[in-house]
C-alpha cells in the first residue's frame, strides 16, 4: 500500500495554524491581570511601586494589541516566526514588569513559565529551546537585578537569599521539565492524530473503490437492454442492405461495436458485483484476495487453511469488509517486502475464534522495537539491504499502524513476534525465521453464521 502523503499535517507546519485573534485575546487577559495586580498593590497593600513605569510597560502591550487588531484581519494566521516573536514579546514584557516589582521576590514570577509552555505546545523545537533559554536568562538576571518592593513607610519587602535561590532553581527546573513534558505529550497527540487521519484516508479510498464498482455494476445492468436493441437492429439492417455493400459494412460496424461495449460492461460489471454485492466469502477467498496484488513480486506465497482439532471442517464465511481486506493486504505486503524467498499465510478456526498467521523467511522485526510495532510514524535506521528490498519505503510504522487500527476496528487482536532466537547463529535459524504477525478475531465478530446474520439476504449478487 502506498502510504498517504501527510506533509500538510506534520508538526513543523502547526506553528502556522494559530490565529492572531487567539493570541490577542490571551494578551488582553494578561493585561487585565497585570492591571488588577497593580491596582490591588496600590489600593489594598499600599505598596510604593514605580507605577508610572509599570503602566508604561503594560501600555506597550495594549498598544501592540490595538495595532494588531486594526492592521491585520481577524482570521490572519501567524507564521512560525510571527508566533515566536509574539510569545517572545510577552515573555520580555513580563520580565520587565517583574524587574519593576521586586524580581523573584514577587510571587507572580512563576508566570514566566507561561510563554515557554505555550511555545512547547505550538511551536517548533528550535523556537521552544530559544524561548526556554531566554526565560532562564531572564530569571537569572531577576534574581540579582530588580527594583525592590517598598511599603508606603519605606520598608523594603524581600525574602531571604536562600529562598531567592530556591525560587530561581524551581523556576529553571520548571521551565525545563514543563517544556519537555508538554512537547512530548503534544508531539505524541499530533503523531496519533496524523496516523489516524492516514488510516481514515486509506479506508475511505478502499470504500470509494468499492462504491465505484457498484456504479459500474449498475451501469452494466442498465445498459444491457439498449445495447441488445442496437445489436438486433444492426443485424436486421445488415440483412436488408445486401444490395448496398457500403451501408451494410456500416451496419456490421455498429453491430461489432455494440458487442464490444457489451463485453467491456460485462467484465466491469463482474468486478463491480464482486466488490459491492458479495458481502461474504470463505476465509480462504478473502485471504487470497488480500494477497492477490503481491503474487507476482518474485516471492512464493504458501497458503494453509485448516480447522482446529475437533472444529467443524467447513470454512467460516466471513464478512468482506474493506477494513479486513485492506488491513490483511497491508500485513501481507510487509511480509513480502522483507521476505527473502517465501511467505506463509495460515488460517485456523474453531467454534469461538478465527486466527490468521502471516510469516516470512526474512530477518524479522528488530528485537529492540518488538514492543513498539504498530506505533504511528515509528522510524528506524535503514540499511543498504533495506533500500534495495523496498526503495520507496520510509519507515515501518505508519503502514503497520493503519493495518493494526483497521483490523482492531473489526474486533481483531494483533501480536507481533520473530520466528528465531536472536542469540542463534544464522545457520541455526528455522525455515520460518522472519517476522510473525498473528491476527485473531472472536468468531461471532466476522463470521455471518456465528453472528446469526442472514447470509443469503446480505450476499445475493445482482445479475446484470
Amino acid at each position: 500500500m502506498v502510504e498517504p502523503n501527510l506533509s500538510i499535517l506534520k508538526g513543523r507546519d502547526r506553528g502556522n495554524w494559530i490565529r492572531l485573534r487567539t493570541l490577542i485575546l490571551l494578551r488582553w487577559g494578561a493585561i487585565t491581570g497585570q492591571l488588577s495586580a497593580l491596582m490591588v498593590a496600590n489600593q489594598v497593600y499600599d505598596l510604593d511601586l514605580e507605577y508610572g513605569l509599570c503602566l508604561l510597560v503594560v501600555g506597550i502591550s495594549v498598544i501592540g494589541n490595538m495595532i494588531a487588531m486594526f492592521i491585520f484581519p481577524e482570521n490572519k494566521r501567524l507564521s512560525e516566526t510571527e508566533n515566536l516573536l509574539m510569545v517572545l514579546f510577552d515573555l520580555l514584557q513580563l520580565a520587565l514588569l517583574l524587574y519593576l516589582t521586586g524580581g523573584l521576590n514577587n510571587p507572580f514570577s512563576v508566570l514566566i513559565l507561561g510563554p515557554v509552555v505555550i511555545s512547547a505546545n505550538v511551536l517548533s523545537l528550535r523556537s521552544t529551546v530559544f524561548l526556554a533559554v531566554t526565560a532562564i536568562v531572564a530569571v537569572t538576571v531577576l534574581s540579582t537585578a530588580y527594583i525592590p518592593l517598598r511599603t508606603a513607610e519605606g520598608l523594603v519587602m524581600r525574602i531571604p537569599d536562600l529562598f531567592i535561590f530556591g525560587n530561581w532553581v524551581s523556576i529553571v527546573i520548571a521551565v525545563a521539565f514543563l517544556s519537555i513534558y508538554s512537547r512530548r505529550v503534544t508531539v505524541e497527540m499530533h503523531t496519533m492524530s496524523d496516523a489516524l487521519q492516514a488510516t481514515q484516508m486509506a479506508l475511505s479510498r478502499e470504500q470509494r473503490l468499492t462504491d465505484l464498482g457498484g456504479v459500474v455494476a449498475a451501469a452494466a445492468h442498465e445498459l444491457g437492454t439498449p445495447l441488445a436493441t442496437i445489436k438486433l437492429a444492426s443485424a436486421e439492417l445488415v440483412e436488408e442492405l445486401d444490395d448496398r455493400p457500403d451501408l451494410a459494412e456500416d451496419a456490421r460496424l455498429i453491430r461489432d461495436q455494440a458487442d464490444r461495449c457489451r463485453d467491456i460492461l460485462r467484465s466491469m460489471g463482474r468486478a463491480g458485483k464482486d466488490d459491492l454485492h458479495l458481502r461474504q466469502a470463505p476465509l480462504s477467498a478473502v485471504l487470497e484476495e488480500a494477497a492477490e496484488p503481491h503474487r507476482d513480486r518474485g516471492k512464493t506465497l504458501h497458503f494453509d487453511f485448516r480447522p482446529a482439532d475437533g472444529a467443524d471442517a467447513a470454512q467460516p464465511a466471513i464478512l468482506r469488509r474493506p477494513e479486513i481486506i485492506h488491513g490483511l493486504r497491508n500485513l501481507i505486503q510487509n511480509a513480502v517486502d522483507f521476505a527473502r524467498d517465501r511467505v506463509w499465510i495460515e488460517a485456523e478456526w474453531d467454534d469461538s475464534r478465527i486466527g490468521v498467521r502471516i510469516m516470512d523467511d526474512g530477518r524479522g522485526f528488530p528485537q529492540h522495537l518488538l514492543g513498539r510495532i504498530g506505533d504511528p510514524f515509528m522510524r528506524r535506521r535503514r540499511t543498504p539491504e533495506d533500500h534495495s528490498q523496498r526503495p520507496e519505503y520510509e519507515g515501518m510504522g505508519l503502514g503497520l499502524f493503519i493495518a493494526k487500527t483497521l483490523l482492531e476496528r473489526t474486533g481483531a487482536e494483533l501480536s507481533f513476534a520473530n520466528g528465531h532466537d536472536p542469540f542463534l547463529a544464522p545457520s541455526e535459524h528455522p525455515e520460518r525465521c522472519g517476522a510473525i504477525i498473528e491476527v485473531v478475531w472472536p468468531r461471532d465478530r466476522i463470521d455471518l453464521r456465528a453472528s446469526g446474520l442472514p447470509v443469503t439476504a446480505r450476499n445475493a449478487p445482482l445479475e446484470a
